[in-house]
């Protein structure tokens, strides 16, 4: 099970969970997703903050900062292994994906904060994640 927290048109922010990434897509194209505010249909994943669990004990399993940016350069060059660097072009790029004008393909690049909106706005799926610099130097 995947948790994503949703925003419709009118900023609602709610909570829901899909078997997997792909049941979440396929679901929000058949508009089978609606905001429990207003009902619309018209629903995008917003950022959310990680679950962290908490020990039997009450207690947060805080991940300390070191680890967290070994998970986060770890992230980034699975990423870089396995898709291809569209740089500034990425929003063209993943609208061509989206669309059907360009063979589907894993990419990554550089989207302006409007980009990213516009593209929200469209439909297109994407995600954005803290880009850590891949060693100390």
């Amino acid at each position: 099970m995947i948790s994503y927290d949703l925003q419709c048109p009118e900023e609602h922010v709610f909570e829901a969970w899909f078997s997997n990434s792909d049941a979440y897509g396929e679901q929000v194209k058949k508009k089978a997703v609606a905001c429990p505010v207003c009902g619309s249909t018209k629903v995008e994943k917003t950022i959310m903050a990680p679950r962290i669990a908490k020990s039997e004990s009450g207690q947060s399993n805080d991940i300390p900062p070191a680890a967290m940016k070994k998970m986060l350069v770890k992230l980034r060059e699975t990423v870089e292994e396995n898709c291809d660097y569209v740089g500034a072009d990425f929003p063209e790029e993943a609208r061509k994906i989206h669309y059907g004008e360009a063979e589907h393909r894993d990419i990554y690049g550089e989207a302006s904060d409007q980009e990213a909106g516009e593209l929200a706005e469209e439909g297109v799926e994407f995600g954005r994640i803290p880009w850590v610099p891949p060693t100390d130097s």
